[in-house]
């Protein structure tokens, strides 16, 4: 009996690693240039409800034969420009990406958001500091239709029990 339920345990193994889904091709949705619509929350964690509103483009190019992409995003608005590259890097033993993101203005790396997309949807974390406090950073990717997508970061300090929005932005596909 004990023989078998060992074979039944590898068996079972085997079947759901061959079954899981190549996450790879994810984000092939967003090669391309889009019109980004960016707002950000003035200063984030300190009970502001000031939103600063940008415009511009992203363009996402797919590198290294789809294992990762290169995103530019470019905006202007009324506080000013920002500009950020991110990239994005496959893992396929556990099937997951993470999102490194730079802001040119300070030349700096933040710490790699890890996940997935499930049912459509992306869902990335990571653990953080901001102004000096740990936080935890989410960042989640939804589909509004196949030519539109919304990006949001939200930070939590409580262990993720509460999350307050922090960056939105829609991208619109331009064709």
């Amino acid at each position: 009996m004990r023989t078998f339920l060992l074979i039944l345990f590898v068996a079972v193994q085997a079947f759901a690693q061959t079954n899981q889904r190549d996450s790879q091709h994810d984000f092939d949705f967003e090669i391309g240039t889009w019109k980004t619509q960016l707002r950000r929350l003035q200063r984030p964690l300190s009970g502001s409800t000031n939103w600063l509103k940008y415009e511009g483009t992203t363009v996402v190019s797919k590198v290294l034969d789809g294992r990762a992409n290169l995103v530019e995003l470019k905006v202007n608005g009324p506080a000013g420009r920002l500009e950020g590259l991110s990239l994005r890097l496959y893992e396929p033993q556990s099937r997951q990406w993470t999102l490194n993101f730079a802001n040119v203005s300070d030349g700096k790396l933040t710490t790699p958001s890890i996940g997935e997309f499930k049912n459509g949807r992306g869902e990335f974390y990571n653990q953080d500091t901001y102004n000096g406090r740990a936080i935890f950073v989410r960042f989640v990717i939804t589909k509004i239709t196949d030519d539109q997508y919304r990006f949001e970061q939200s930070f939590s300090t409580d262990g993720g029990q509460t999350w307050e929005v922090n960056w939105i932005a829609i991208d619109t596909r331009l064709k």
